[in-house]
């Protein structure tokens, strides 16, 4: 599984404007600069973030960009979601009910398709302001590990 630009670049840009917006809106030239993605680029990302209510934009002079909500209650899995990044590890595509030829599913398809559970719930647990507080390691709670596993720590 590879995360494409659109998702990762849609969540550093975010996580740009949460940390850098105090009361003002945020151009996105200055995210842009401070990021190394491409204007043109982040403009077609915040259109699909500003569609999904997750962000908006101010006007004229001294304009730019706003969180639409607080960043401890805008979630990456929503901003993923927005610009169209769901995570899926499976390899059926374009909504067909199996991996295979012949339709039916591969033998290692409810492994893949609950990872991309797992991804997106951890993804929805945390907000932009975890990420800008650096409290996103350890989100990831541990389950009853297997003895053999728990052997090897």
């Amino acid at each position: 599984m590879k995360l494409s630009t659109k998702g990762r670049y849609a969540v550093m840009a975010m996580v740009d404007l949460a940390d850098s917006a105090a009361d003002r809106p945020v151009p996105l030239a200055d995210i842009a600069s401070r990021q190394a993605i491409s204007l043109s680029y982040l403009e077609q990302l915040f259109a699909k973030l500003r569609r999904a209510d997750i962000v908006h934009a101010v006007r004229g002079p001294g304009g730019g960009y706003q969180l639409a909500r607080p960043a401890a209650d805008t979630r990456v899995a929503d901003i993923m979601l927005a610009v169209e990044e769901p995570v899926d590890v499976t390899r059926c595509r374009n909504g067909a009910k199996g991996c295979m030829e012949n339709g039916r599913r591969c033998a290692t398809h409810d492994l893949w398709d609950e990872l991309g559970r797992h991804i997106h719930l951890f993804l929805s647990s945390v907000s932009l302001e975890d990420v800008i507080e650096r409290r996103v390691l350890g989100k990831a709670t541990r389950r009853a590990a297997p003895k053999s596993l728990e052997a090897a720590e």
